[in-house]
């Protein structure tokens, strides 16, 4: 192997905390996982080193929230879920309100402050519907956080409404809308998002909602889901148009990454294991410097991998996951209450503790 002073520059570069290129990203993409992970935990220690009154490098959040799927009645197919049904099927629903007290009920029960409310691209759900779902929950749970709508919904609110996205998240969230996860990102290459979900949103329109939402002062997460028909490059790509968009906007609270899951689903394509989830979170971390918290998805990867990713640029777990539909009907289900979540984390010796949306400390 002939030596490289170039590379030994970039590891050191990555260790002081400096930016890095997309073809540095590639570079760093096969080093060694462990090299990788230790790489991605300095950069970990560094963000937050000033986070939490000085305590960040110790401390892991977690989230007591529940995911509310207000319809799976869904029109634009998705080859990667297994959670969509059409008007026809008999397992098609639209939640009452009379549903949704409960399970927010439930929710503030177990010390919740948040639901994380997505659904299907329903197409014949009016606007005020909308309204009147955010204005109830908002007047009788003043204390929950209403963390919804995905842009690839505001992007189909747009179509259905006929009205400017401006004016949609404006109403929303005067109606009740706290925050935006960052749903149906998928891949933000469009190469990728006409060969896996053809009728959704593309990047660029997934990324002006960001925009939008952002200039509002709605903060939300950035996601990506991998692991199926793209390339290392674009899931490179994919880091760099939402480092981008913080850079612009400051809006993202966070990102999480997970693995395509294929039971149940039409996309035929080859699943990647934990290691190649580690790999991707890690070199996430190093990469969207400028986004604070990286999240583990033991939603998706398990408890021991969950756990593990702490040292690979993790510094949060997620939600406890009261209730999870969509993963789960692609083969993947896995349950953790808070008992687990802080047993996960004070076994790597850090210290656990509860957050809000904003990542501030309950």
């Amino acid at each position: 192997m002939i030596y490289d002073p170039s590379f030994d520059d970039l590891l050191q570069r990555t260790w002081d905390g400096s930016r890095i290129s997309e073809a540095d990203a590639l570079r760093l993409y096969h080093l060694p996982l462990e090299e990788l992970g230790a790489l991605a935990d300095r950069r970990r220690q560094l963000a937050k080193a000033a986070a939490y009154e000085g305590r960040g490098n110790e401390i892991v959040t977690y989230i007591v929230d529940r995911n509310v799927n207000y319809t799976n009645v869904c029109n634009v197919y998705c080859k990667f879920c297994a959670f969509w049904r059409t008007e026809k099927d008999d397992e098609s629903y639209v939640i009452t309100h009379s549903e949704m007290d409960q399970k927010i009920e439930e929710t503030l029960a177990l010390g919740g402050t948040q639901i994380l409310m997505q659904g299907g691209h329903h197409p014949k759900l009016t606007f005020q519907w909308y309204l009147d779902l955010l204005s109830h929950i908002k007047s009788k749970y003043p204390s929950i956080n209403i963390h919804g709508f995905s842009p690839s919904e505001f992007i189909h609110f747009q179509e259905v409404f006929n009205m400017p996205l401006e004016e949609i998240i404006r109403s929303f969230t005067k109606a009740g809308l706290g925050s935006i996860p960052g749903g149906g990102g998928e891949i933000l290459v469009d190469r990728v998002r006409k060969r896996i979900a053809p009728l959704k949103a593309m990047s660029d329109e997934w990324l002006k909602v960001m925009e939008i939402a952002h200039g509002q002062g709605l903060a939300s997460s950035a996601t990506m889901m991998f692991g199926h028909v793209e390339t290392v490059e674009e899931r490179i790509e994919h880091l760099e148009r939402i480092r981008a968009q913080q850079d612009a906007t400051r809006g993202f609270t966070a990102f999480i990454a997970w693995t395509f899951q294929s039971e149940n689903t039409k996309l035929k394509a080859p699943t990647v294991g934990a290691a190649e989830y580690l790999r991707m979170q890690a070199l996430s971390r190093i990469y969207l410097d400028n986004v604070s918290n990286i999240q583990s998805s033991w939603v998706t990867q398990g408890l021991d991998i969950g756990q593990v990713a702490l040292k690979y640029g993790a510094n949060d777990l997620g939600s406890i996951m009261i209730e999870e539909n969509v993963v789960s009907k692609a083969g993947t289900s896995y349950k953790m209450g808070v008992t687990d979540m802080r047993r996960l984390i004070m076994e790597l010796d850090l210290h656990p503790h509860q957050r809000d949306n904003w990542y501030k400390l309950l």
